[in-house]
Parts: C-alpha cells; sequence; structure tokens
C-alpha cells in the first residue's frame, strides 16, 4: 500500500475547497515501530477494560469501523470499510479551526489526526492524534443514533459564531499542543505555551455561541457518559481513548450531573481530569437537548443580536434575510431603529450573494468586491412590502424598469436612482435590485453615491438567520491552511535508531516473520543499553509465556520490576500490562 495514498469515497469528493485543504496524507511509513507499540498497548488495556464499561456499541464498532488492535489503522482500510454505514475519514493536520471541524462531521467524514501521542504522554494527550479519534470517535458511530448526532451537531455547529477570543484560545491551544507532542521541544517553550492558555482561560469574557456549543460538544462527543446516574457506560472518544481517565471518570469522586442544556454554560481544563461528567439517558435524548440549543443560535433567531454578533467576530459571516437571499461577508456595521430592528448593514471586502445556499449567477465577489450595504424594512407609507409586490404593484408605485426612482424607508434611509432591474426567488417575490446613477442617504450622511457604481439592493423586512461561514462554501477562495507539523524530523540518536530496531524485531517476532530464539538477545540488549525502557520488556515478556522461554520470562519479570522501582511514575503501567499478560485473552 502506498504511504501517500488513501480509499476515498464519494463523500470526501463532495467535500468544498476550504475543507479539503486540511486533508493531508497520512504517510504510513512514518509511524515507528514504537508508535505501533505505543498504540497496542492502549488498546489491548482499553478493549479489556472499557469491554464492561463502555457503551455497547463500542466493541461492535471496533469491527464494522477497521479499527486493529495490533496496529495503527490506515485511512485506506478505514474509509473502504466505513463506507458500508455510510461515512468516510481522513486524516488532518491535528488540531483545526472548531467550526471546520464540525463542518466534516456534517458531510458525514471522520476527522482523524494522523500523528500519534509520544511514549512519555501514552495515558492521555491534549492533542488530537490517531489514538483518540480512531479509537475514540470512529467505534461509537456504529450506533445510527449517535452517528445521526454527531452529523446534526456538525451541521449545526458549523454554523456557531466565535469572537476574536475564541480565535486566540484556539491557535494557544494548538501551539502548546503541538509543542507537548513535539521531541525536540524545550521546556522552557511549552510552559510559556501553558501560560498563555492559562492566562486566556482565566480571562472573564462572555461565552460566544462557538464556546457554548464547543462545551456541548466537550460534554457528549468527548467526554460523554450514557444510561443511568447509578450505571453509566462510556460513549465520549476523550474517556474511550484516555487509559486513565476511563477509569478514574468512574469513581464517586467525579461527579454524575444529568445531561442538559445547561451543559452549555460548563467550562472545561484540557489540561485536567475532569471534576464532573454528564450522563444522557440515550443518544436520542442528545438531539433534544441539541435542537433546544440551536434554537437560541443567532442561526435560527437573525434579528440585530445576531448580526451584531457576526460585526463582533470580524471574520466571515453570513446573513439571510426573510425573502431568503443571503449576504457573506465581513460585516462591519448596522444601523437600528428604536425597536432594535436593523434597519441598514455593510459589509467590506469580497462578498457574495446566495439563495438557497447557492450563490446567485453574477453576484459573487468580483461583482462585489468592495463589499456590500443595504437598507432592509418596509417602505413608508406603502403597507406593501417590496417583496411581495407583483409586477402590477410594481407599476403602481413607480417601479419601471430603465426609470429614476425615489422611495424612502421606514427607517428614513432614502434611496434615488436609475431602476435596471431585479431578481425574484422560486416562489416569485422580488429579492434583489439593481440601480445605477444610485444615491443612498440617512439623514445627512450619504451611505452610497453614484461613483460607488451599480447598486443592489437587498430587499426583506428583517434578518431571519446569521451564522458563520458563507452561505455558498464555493464562493469565497480558499485561504491556505499552514501545516502544523512536518514530515521533516530531527535526526536520531544512534541509541535511538536502536532501540527501534529492537522493536521492530519484536514485532517481526509477533506477526511471525522472525523467530522467538531472538528474544533473549534482544531483552539483553534492553537491559543492558535502554534499562529505563519499559514497553519493549513487556511486549517480550508477552511473547515469552509458553513453557520453552521459563527463564526468559523470569527476567522480563526481574526486568520490569526494577523499572517500576526506577520510575514510579510509570508503575502502574507496568502493573496494568502484567496484568494484562496473565489473562488468556481479549474480549475481541
Amino acid at each position: 500500500m502506498s504511504s501517500n495514498t488513501y480509499q476515498s469515497n464519494a463523500l470526501i469528493e463532495q467535500l468544498p475547497p476550504h475543507l479539503k485543504q486540511f486533508i493531508k496524507a497520512q504517510n504510513y511509513d512514518l509511524y515507528t515501530p514504537i508508535n505501533q507499540a505505543v498504540w497496542r498497548y492502549v488498546m489491548r488495556k482499553n478493549v479489556d477494560y472499557l469491554s464492561k464499561v463502555a457503551h455497547e456499541s463500542y466493541l461492535e464498532g471496533l469491527q464494522k469501523t477497521g479499527i486493529s488492535i495490533d496496529e495503527i489503522p490506515s485511512m485506506y482500510g478505514m474509509n473502504r470499510i466505513l463506507k458500508e454505514i455510510g461515512w468516510a475519514a481522513v486524516a488532518v493536520d491535528g488540531f483545526i479551526p472548531p467550526n471546520a471541524f464540525m463542518e466534516f462531521q456534517a458531510y458525514k467524514v471522520l476527522v482523524i489526526a494522523s500523528e500519534i501521542r509520544q511514549l512519555e504522554n501514552i495515558e492521555y494527550t491534549p492533542a488530537p492524534d490517531i489514538i483518540h479519534e480512531g479509537a475514540g470517535h470512529a467505534p461509537i458511530i456504529a450506533s445510527p443514533d449517535y452517528a445521526e448526532y454527531l452529523r446534526r451537531f456538525g451541521a449545526i455547529g458549523s454554523k456557531a459564531i466565535a469572537s476574536g477570543d475564541d480565535m486566540n484560545m484556539y491557535h494557544a491551544v494548538r501551539d502548546l499542543s503541538i509543542l507537548k507532542e513535539s521531541d525536540h521541544a524545550s521546556a522552557e517553550a511549552i510552559q510559556q505555551a501553558e501560560i498563555k492558555v492559562e492566562d486566556l482561560q482565566n480571562k472573564k469574557v462572555k461565552p460566544s455561541e462557538i464556546a457554548k456549543i464547543r462545551n456541548l460538544h466537550w460534554w457528549t462527543v468527548e467526554y460523554g457518559l450514557v444510561g443511568s446516574l447509578e450505571n453509566p457506560k462510556i460513549y465520549g472518544a476523550g474517556l474511550l481513548s484516555s487509559i486513565g481517565e476511563s477509569k478514574s471518570c468512574m469513581q464517586p469522586k467525579v461527579k454524575k450531573i444529568p445531561y442538559s442544556i445547561a451543559a452549555a454554560n460548563q467550562d472545561f481544563d484540557i489540561t485536567k481530569p475532569q471534576p464532573q461528567l454528564y450522563v444522557t439517558p440515550d443518544f436520542a435524548y442528545l438531539a433534544e437537548v441539541l435542537e433546544e440549543f440551536a434554537n437560541t443560535m443567532a442561526l435560527r433567531k437573525g434579528g440585530y443580536k445576531g448580526l451584531q454578533k457576526l460585526i463582533d467576530s470580524k471574520t466571515m459571516g453570513s446573513i439571510e434575510l426573510s425573502t431568503g437571499i443571503q449576504i457573506s461577508g465581513v460585516f462591519t456595521r448596522m444601523i437600528t431603529n428604536d425597536d432594535h430592528e436593523v434597519v441598514y448593514f455593510e459589509t467590506e471586502g469580497p462578498t457574495a450573494l446566495a439563495n438557497r445556499d447557492k450563490e446567485l449567477i453574477g453576484h459573487g465577489i468580483k461583482t462585489h468586491a468592495n463589499g456590500f450595504r443595504s437598507p432592509i424594512g418596509k417602505l413608508k407609507g406603502i403597507n406593501l412590502s417590496i417583496e411581495n409586490m407583483g409586477p402590477r404593484d410594481l407599476k403602481a408605485y413607480n417601479f419601471y424598469d430603465n426609470k429614476r426612482i425615489e422611495f424612502t424607508f421606514e427607517s428614513g434611509i432614502v434611496v434615488e436612482g436609475l431602476n435596471v432591474t431585479g431578481i425574484r426567488n422560486l416562489k416569485g417575490e422580488l429579492i434583489l435590485i439593481q440601480f445605477t446613477d444610485c444615491t443612498v442617504t440617512y439623514g445627512n450622511e450619504i451611505l452610497f453615491s453614484p461613483q460607488d457604481g451599480d447598486y443592489y439592493l437587498a430587499v426583506g423586512k428583517k434578518i431571519v438567520s446569521a451564522f458563520a461561514g458563507a452561505a455558498d462554501p464555493y464562493s469565497f477562495e480558499v485561504v491556505i491552511h499552514q501545516l502544523s507539523t512536518s514530515e521533516k524530523r530531527p535526526e536520531k540518536t544512534t541509541s535511538q535508531k536502536e532501540l527501534e530496531s529492537l522493536y521492530e524485531q519484536v514485532r517481526d517476532i509477533r506477526n511471525n516473520r522472525e523467530s522467538k530464539e531472538k528474544l533473549p538477545s534482544i531483552l539483553k540488549q534492553v537491559q543492558e543499553k535502554h534499562a529505563t525502557d519499559w514497553l519493549l520488556a513487556l511486549e517480550i515478556f508477552e511473547l515469552s509465556k509458553d513453557f520453552a522461554f521459563k527463564n526468559l520470562y523470569q527476567d522480563c519479570e526481574q526486568h520490569l520490576k526494577k523499572v517500576r522501582a526506577n520510575r514510579p511514575k510509570i508503575a502502574h503501567l507496568i502493573d496494568d500490562g502484567i496484568a494484562l499478560e496473565l489473562k488468556d485473552s481479549l474480549p475481541i
């Protein structure tokens, strides 16, 4: 299998360009033998324990999604199998923006960071890695109810509006995770990054939509429990992929709370075990809470509050008017009346117009390269709204093509110019009117003048929706995503190369490519040159259980006891590994 290819499917092919830019080749050859051993240890331990405490779909899901206990999964194999349950998987560059992460889910594409945690972080890493996402997220989507919740969450969550503080936190956490998983980052750099994350976490700001829905995501998709408060089961990927917290979370000291929309206001700290967890009675209830939250979002409420959120975000967003016309761009200004109704809005820079999430022909960013501005609302002294005017009504109010016209909105905004033409939606409603030689004024302020070019008036009584991103994702040029990880690794020391070679030999022996007769020699090299390593000795211990290698078995035990005494912080990992070897078989 080529290391730079993956098995695609129709779902991946349908992804818009702004999402495809985050996909990268998995490059399977970069996984070291130590990486493979880390995967195997975590998976064997997880499957042994999680068979008792995870949701019933977990073990079945491992098989359905092509997740192997013994080796890191390839995107090729996963996509071949995921296609059968209507999903796909792609490798991405670690942390990606939260809206993009959720939008992948909306397309039923599972996002998997192709990196894997270092041996030093075998129990938990704040960085997205293939253990967390491949062995955590993937198996549970075999449950149809949960898979639909994940898709729906993505569709709604990707529309949540972020603030500047959210993006600062995203970049700070991303930088910290990259440093922590780097094998050449300095302790000083990591400490500075940790301080930056902590400072941002301690900053008291009003939570944005994306902050709240990120909380819901955390307490369900990442750290959710399902069932009863007395006997909950694990389904959250953060718990499923953490060999430490999957156990500790079941202890009484971790408070169990009935899941509700209140979880949207419960913040979390990614660097520490969670002091409380939320329990949903079933996956269907997750969808109920999601809909309850969606009803509070600007996506469904629109209005001046929704537009204000977009202005404050200083990023790409869209509004939809009551006629269905959608305006996408960076919003910079609005005017409201005494009833807090938006009567005018502006964008700056490239802007696109759409209807039903499809760009209006001729109204992309080339036509509206310098922004878009329009009054909305009812006309003064006219009971009929513009969008509801048929051809006869338009004539009655002097709306003639190629004729000059002047009209005033109830807000006092005046439009005067040569009426060129109009565009209607499928319902027959007028949604856009083009003018030339046009002037738009509000009191003494000129909002638009003839030298600004042709003027386009967006027709609609009010803003019914405001959301992050473009209405039509194909309207805008893709902002190139800078990769956080590099396939160029620092030069390995001779000792590192030797240790990796020993891991590879043991891996070959397990796969019957080499003779077990080599095991005593390998253990001796570990004892003499790599005395602090514990995982390789544990793998030799597993392979030496038959009678012919009784002495080797005892030598492994003695070596592991020494390592355990010298490294008390990982003693429990050794104990758990030995206990696992003494069991006859795993559940699957």
